[in-house]
């Protein structure tokens, strides 16, 4: 199974930096494990928000080029606040450097003006068929899987603009935010 944990991105600069927000509505199934009287996003999800969005600007920072973009590090997470249903985490990931195969990021995680979650993260990334054979099948199957998702988290006003710097407009409010892909 795989969450996308993105609603919707607000801004992106390719490469280099990028902003999205999660909506927390009370109607995520593992808010009644997590925990059935003070429901809140566990950590984990923070966390995985974050390495989402810092993957996003990866692929379209270079096309698309590598299938997979994974999580290889995360140093210095500190949490700050809980988010509750109800609330928008807004998640800022900018690239500090890159290589053939890493890249090094800072990400923060607010509701607001409240910080509630810091990283430096190190995602990798790379195509299955440089690690397996017959991996360019499913190379070619998850970039397709990737484009079609960056459709949905992309809103329509940004229509056939080339890639650059892109910002959307953001309404905080949870009704106005498209439910979770």
């Amino acid at each position: 199974m795989r969450f996308t944990l993105l609603d919707r991105i607000v801004e992106v600069d390719p490469g280099k930096s990028i902003t999205a927000v999660k909506a927390v509505s009370l109607s995520e199934e593992y808010l009644a494990d997590h925990f059935p009287r003070f429901p809140v996003l566990p950590g984990v999800f923070m966390l995985e928000a974050m390495t989402q969005a810092a993957a996003w600007t990866i692929r379209l920072g270079e096309d698309f080029a590598n299938s997979i973009v994974v999580l290889r590090t995360a140093r210095n997470v500190k949490y700050g606040d809980f988010v509750e249903p109800g609330k928008v985490l807004t998640v800022h990931a900018e690239v500090l450097s890159q290589d053939a195969h890493r890249t090094k990021v800072k990400a923060s995680g607010m509701v607001g003006e409240r910080t509630s979650l810091t990283a430096r993260l190190e995602l990798e990334r790379y195509n299955l068929a440089d690690k397996r054979p017959y991996g360019d099948a499913m190379d070619v199957r998850v970039r397709s899987e990737m484009r079609r998702l960056w459709t949905v988290l992309n809103p329509e006003k940004r229509g056939s603009a080339a890639l650059g710097r892109t910002v959307y407009g953001v309404n905080s409010e949870i009704s106005s935010s498209p439910g979770v892909v």
